[in-house]
């Protein structure tokens, strides 16, 4: 992907960064997150509404950008099998929402994980 693209996918606002994510997931059938060398995923505290939620992205391009200022995140892949079966079963257990594509700007669409899955199950739908 041109840095042009990235840029601009990165500039639209989260409801569009959420469409786009949507769509792009549905194509490839896996999202990404970051770990660090521990293999521990990031999770975001949101201090103003006090919860916690585990960023995903499309594509390790956009969680590299994302990591950029952090030498020990790198990105890893979850299939969409494996998000469906093992992480929205262990992120409603655990209390954790999804931030979904964070981007430049400070919002990010924020959802719960069985909320995202169906959102994910009628884009698979489409295809």
């Amino acid at each position: 992907m041109s840095d042009d693209s990235l840029e601009y996918i990165l500039q639209m606002n989260c409801e569009e960064r959420y469409d786009y994510f949507l769509s792009k997931v549905g194509e490839e059938k896996e999202v990404w997150i970051l770990v660090n060398e521990e293999k521990q995923f990031l999770k975001i505290y949101a201090e103003d509404e006090r919860f916690e939620y585990l960023p995903v992205w499309p594509s390790p391009e956009f969680a590299i950008d994302y990591a950029k200022e952090s030498k020990d995140l790198s990105p890893k892949s979850i299939s969409l099998p494996e998000l469906f079966k093992k992480w929205i079963p262990g992120l409603k257990k655990d209390g954790l929402e999804i931030g979904v594509f964070p981007g430049l700007d400070a919002d990010v669409w924020v959802t719960a994980p069985s909320e995202l899955q169906n959102d994910l199950q009628d884009e698979l739908s489409a295809f």
